[in-house]
Order: C-alpha cells, then sequence, then structure tokens
C-alpha cells in the first residue's frame, strides 16, 4: 500500500473546501438551531412524532417476522469467532429484502420508511454489530441514500434494482491523510480527451463494506475550477462498479471490535468510470456526503437505543439473580443506582433516535443539527452504559461468551458488546468533530450578523455599516434573551417544571455564545473547549425536550411509567448543563493548553521512562535478528 507523500492542505486551504461544501442556507425550521439562538421553540417537535401510519406496520409485518426468526438463528459468536459472516446468512438476507428497505416497490425493494429501516436496524444490532455494519453501510451512506436524493431516472432505474435484489454498496471517502479534512484527498479522477469517461487513481482507506460489495460510491477530485480568480478543488461523486478493471481490494483491516466487518484498503488503478455514472454533477461530491449523512447517520442512534435495551435487560436479569452478602446486588445502592441511570438514558436514548427519525421524515425540516446531536448523544451515552453493564456482570462482563458457555454458565455476550461499541464514537463522524460541526452551525447567525464588528482585522467603515445593519435584529433579539417568561407547559404534569426549566437555560444558552462572540472575537474559533461546552449544553436540552415530548405523548396512551423516566433523567441532565455554565470558560483550559504542547515538545519525556514502550520497532527487528542468529 502506498504511503501519503503529497504536500497536505494549508489550513486556509482546508477551511474553503470545507465551507464551499458546506449547506450555508436553512431549508427548513430546526428546533436545535433555534437552541442554540436562544429559542425554546417546543412546537417544533410537539406532539412526538408518531410511530409508522397502521398502512406502513401492516407491510412492514413479514419482513420484520423474517428478520426476527433469522436473528434468533444467527450463530454471533460464530461470526465473531470466524471473523465472517456465511454467505448463507448473506443470501437469505437478500431473499427477505435486507439489502433494499427503503428501496421503492417500483424497483422491487420493500419500500419501508425511514422509520421502519432504523427499527429493523436497531434489531439487528441487539444481535450482531458486524450484521448491522454491514446492512448499514449499504442503505445509511452506500449507494442508496445519494441515489435515492440526487440520482437520475436513468441511474436509479440502472442500479435500484440490483440493490433491490441484495447488491452489496459501500462509500469511499477516507484515506491515509483525509479523513475529517477533505482537502486532503488525493484520489482523482482525470477526464478522457472525449471527455466521456474518467480515469480514477488512487487508494481509499477504511472503506466499510469496500471488501465484499458490487458497488461503490467514490469520491475523487476533478480538475479544479477557479472562483474569485483563486483555484478551488472539486470533489466529484462517481459510482464504480467494483467488476471494473484497474479496481482492487488490497488489504481487508481487522479491529477491536466487529471482527466480521468487511472494512478494508481499495486501489484504482486507470480505472475507467462512465461520466453518466456521476451523482449529482461535478464538484458536488463533498456537499453530496455531508448531505448524504445528515440523514445516514440516523441509524446509528436507533442502534444505540437497540443496544441500550439489551444491555438494560442482561443489568436486570443479573441484578436479580446475582446475591451477594444475604440480596441481590441489585438492591445494593452501587449498583441500583447504576441501573436507574441506565433505564433514564436508554430511555432518552430512544426518544433521541425517534424524534430525528421522525423530523427527517416530516420532508420540510432542515435535520442536520438534530441528526449530529443524536448520534453524538447517542453514542456517548451508549458506552457509558455498555460499560456499567460490564462492570455489573463484573468478571463475568470481562470473559468472552464462548469461554462462559464452556463452563456452563449463560453466554452473556457484554465483552463483545463493549468490542463492537466502541467504534460508533468514530464511525460517521467522530464525537469531536461532531462538536465542531454542530459548533460551527451554533454561532453561524451571529457570526454573519456581526463577526465584523468584534473582527479587529475591520475597517471602522465596515464596523459601522456592520453594526447598522445587525441593530434591528440585536435590538429585539437579546432583551428577550432576558425577558421572556416561561410558558406553562401545563399538559405535560409532572414534566411542566422541567420544561420550564429548560426555556430559562435556552435563553441563557443564547447569551453565553453571543457574550463569547464579543469577548473572544476571531479567538472564538480556536476555544474549542468553549465553544464544545455550549454545544453539550444544547444537547442535553434537546435530549430533555425529547424526552418530555416523548412521555407525555406515551402518558396520554395509558403508559404513565414514562414519566417517572423522564422525570429521573430530567433531573440528572439539569446538573449537567448547570455544571457546564459554571464552568463555560474554562478555568482550566489554559493550564492545560500549555501543558499539552510541551507535552508534544518533548518536555515531560521524563514521565516515559521505565517502559518498554510500542514505538521501538527496531526492538523487534533486533530480537528476530538475534533469534536467526542463534
Amino acid at each position: 500500500m502506498s504511503q501519503s507523500k503529497s504536500a497536505l492542505a494549508s489550513e486556509s486551504e482546508a477551511r474553503d473546501v470545507a465551507e464551499a461544501a458546506r449547506e450555508s442556507d436553512w431549508s427548513g425550521p430546526s428546533f436545535v438551531r433555534e437552541l442554540y439562538l436562544g429559542r425554546f421553540r417546543l412546537d417544533l417537535i410537539h406532539p412526538h412524532p408518531e410511530k409508522s401510519d397502521p398502512a406502513e406496520q401492516e407491510r412492514a409485518r413479514e419482513f420484520f417476522a423474517k428478520l426476527r426468526d433469522f436473528l434468533e438463528r444467527m450463530d454471533s459468536d460464530m461470526v465473531d469467532r470466524t471473523g465472517h459472516i456465511p454467505e448463507a446468512y448473506i443470501q437469505e438476507l437478500r431473499e427477505m429484502g435486507a439489502f433494499g428497505i427503503k428501496v421503492p416497490t417500483e424497483y422491487g425493494g420493500l419500500g419501508l420508511s425511514y422509520q421502519s429501516y432504523t427499527k429493523a436496524i436497531e434489531m439487528v444490532t441487539t444481535k450482531d454489530g458486524s450484521l448491522t455494519a454491514l446492512l448499514s453501510a449499504s442503505q445509511s451512506i452506500g449507494l442508496p441514500q445519494p441515489l435515492a436524493l440526487f440520482g437520475t431516472d436513468e441511474q436509479k432505474q440502472r442500479f435500484f434494482p440490483r440493490i433491490a435484489a441484495g447488491a452489496i454498496t459501500a462509500f469511499a471517502l477516507t484515506e491515509v491523510d483525509a479523513g475529517s479534512d477533505p482537502a486532503n484527498l488525493a484520489t482523482t479522477a482525470t477526464p478522457t480527451e472525449d471527455g466521456a469517461h474518467f480515469l480514477l487513481n488512487g487508494e481509499k482507506l477504511w472503506c466499510t463494506n469496500g471488501t465484499r460489495a458490487d458497488l461503490l460510491v467514490v469520491m475523487a477530485r476533478t480538475p479544479d475550477v477557479v472562483v474569485k480568480g483563486k483555484p478551488r478543488k472539486q470533489i466529484t461523486a462517481f459510482i464504480v462498479e467494483m467488476s471494473t478493471p484497474g479496481v482492487e481490494v488490497v488489504h481487508r483491516s481487522r479491529f477491536m471490535g466487529l471482527k466480521a466487518i468487511e472494512n478494508g484498503v481499495i486501489r484504482f488503478t486507470d480505472v475507467k468510470v462512465p461520466r453518466e455514472n456521476i451523482l449529482w454533477g461535478e464538484g458536488k461530491g463533498l456537499k453530496l456526503a455531508l448531505t448524504t449523512l445528515n440523514t445516514g447517520r440516523l441509524t446509528l442512534p436507533a442502534s444505540c437505543a437497540g443496544v441500550g435495551k439489551a444491555m438494560l435487560q442482561i443489568a436486570r436479569s443479573w441484578g436479580n439473580e446475582r446475591v451477594q452478602w444475604g440480596v441481590p446486588i441489585g438492591k445494593h445502592e452501587a449498583v441500583a443506582q447504576k441501573i436507574a441511570r441506565m433505564a433514564a438514558d436508554t430511555f432518552a436514548m430512544e426518544s433521541i433516535a425517534q424524534l430525528a427519525v421522525g423530523l427527517a421524515q416530516k420532508g420540510d425540516y432542515d435535520i442536520r443539527l438534530e441528526a449530529a446531536t443524536a448520534k453524538m448523544w447517542n453514542t456517548e451515552t451508549g458506552w457509558r452504559i455498555v460499560d456499567d453493564t460490564l462492570q455489573i456482570r463484573g468478571g463475568r462482563g470481562y470473559e468472552t461468551a464462548d469461554s462462559l458457555r464452556a463452563r456452563g454458565e449463560h453466554p452473556y455476550p457484554v465483552e463483545r458488546g463493549m468490542r463492537d461499541f466502541r467504534i460508533n464514537l468514530i464511525f460517521e463522524g467522530a464525537s469531536e468533530i461532531m462538536r465542531l460541526f454542530i459548533a460551527r452551525e451554533a454561532v453561524d447567525h451571529h457570526f454573519k450578523m456581526s463577526f465584523d464588528i468584534v473582527s479587529p482585522e475591520t475597517s471602522l467603515g465596515t464596523k459601522v455599516k456592520t453594526a447598522l445593519k445587525a441593530a434591528p435584529f440585536y435590538a429585539t433579539w437579546y432583551p428577550g434573551r432576558w425577558l421572556r417568561k416561561p410558558a406553562t407547559y401545563s399538559e405535560f404534569g409532572r414534566l411542566a417544571k422541567h420544561l420550564r426549566w429548560a426555556e430559562r437555560r435556552t435563553r441563557k444558552l443564547g447569551r453565553a455564545l453571543f457574550h463569547a462572540m464579543v469577548r473572544l472575537g476571531p479567538k472564538l474559533e480556536r476555544r474549542q473547549m468553549v465553544l464544545f461546552r455550549g454545544v453539550d449544553i444544547g444537547s442535553e436540552l434537546f435530549a430533555m425536550s425529547a424526552v418530555c415530548v416523548r412521555a407525555q405523548m406515551m402518558a396520554s396512551k395509558g403508559n404513565r411509567e414514562a414519566m417517572e423516566l423522564a422525570d429521573l433523567f430530567c433531573r440528572m441532565a439539569r446538573r449537567r448543563i448547570d455544571q457546564h455554565f459554571t464552568n463555560f470558560y474554562g478555568p482550566d483550559d489554559s493550564a492545560m493548553r500549555k501543558v499539552s504542547q510541551r507535552v508534544l515538545d518533548g518536555k515531560h519525556e521524563w514521565l516515559e521512562e521505565g517502559i518498554v514502550g510500542f514505538l521501538d520497532e527496531s526492538r523487534v527487528e533486533r530480537y528476530d535478528e538475534a533469534t536467526n542468529a542463534v
């Protein structure tokens, strides 16, 4: 495999590429965007979106019955042990339509809604993470999603029937030097002389499903365009057949978890791709990728909710079964608190996942912030739930299911579940990247309206013009972040007090972000931890809101138990939010930045003394040489 030798993009180049692909306008309302502007628009999410309509549920019934039967028979420990999903399993999934859940019926697919799709993925995740990766990568970020959003009629006619019949697809964006920063993309697509084809050259890293796929969506650099006198990199999306000459799987990657994930390095050498295989248009590839991920990310929150349920079930069973000091361990407060928090957080994860999917299905709602927040919050919360479950199980949680089975105990797969879950905090945008993305959007309105006022590089004339333009907005917006009286929310019963509190803290969040921009000016972009605390406050407020509207909906239908979980969750979330406000400007941030740079500069290498370490590969070579000599 080749190593990157080309010069990396500069900071300004990277920013230009990212900003050019960013959706700068808002196509519809967004509850989370309003939160960061200090406006608590509960009307945008209340009442909680209903589940699929009865007709949809009836159409999906047979498929879900087949899927459940398959999963109950599937040997996931074998899949984990061998690192391979048998072809017989794949074929059975093809025959039930599991690779074409959302593909319209006119192309041979099941034609089910996104709600049904995420419900199916949630069910799969509770049994096998590797299978989840195969199905979701093929349908959430693989070809079906961008094809539905941006494909031409001719492309849909060509590819949808194959996908419905079980063709596996993959999404190829990441490279050795290009992950979160697409400006470093090195794979190129050069037009042929007649312009009818492009020659694709380069390598893609960590291409999930790439080692087993039939079709790829490949992001590649096409010739630059000149914008305002400067060349700008263009990234274009291509549909590529894996059978095309020059496409080669050069390595299958292996990981901590998801042992059977079909992930690897794909090399393209003069791969001839027809121009008609461009998705959307030249130069629109990165925007296509970001738009696809907005919706594609919604499977991960649902998957996390499924794992939370499965882990809660294990903790509940073991909490009653395991007796220590004369009583079940679930009666001991140290364990009981974990179980209570797991239950409340699992309810919150499912509330967030269902709300985000329901909003996405409305069609007139801009979900970019809801999707990113749901992905970030659910993956981090789910990881804590898995960790608590392993702790509750003790040594048995650390022991493999095969080992437990061999010595006669129930093979709860907590150890496998932990290994499989960890990647979710990295998949489809690491938590840190999600926070950066959300933060960029959170302050976007203020930056557009008034950044020139606080920027030291702006001329006095520009500052005056900007101030005059911004004055009408801030004259009404800013006083409103202080003076407005919260609504009563009387229909929410015992949860009303939490919503009134959330409304007050939302106004405080709006003020805090505005004050941070005024106080720090252009430096705010570098103060990521300040922005991250604002993002975490907004995320918790979103979670509280999702929990309350879902609990109220469930209570109105007779399930009063949901109110108890919602109340506990809101109590915990309120304390977390207030802690973030207390530390908003990070009293230790400066000291931490200083120490981190001194560590990187080698000033604290003395801390590393006395270890063998992992970096000195020459030790291995010397050992091998000595062994061979003997």
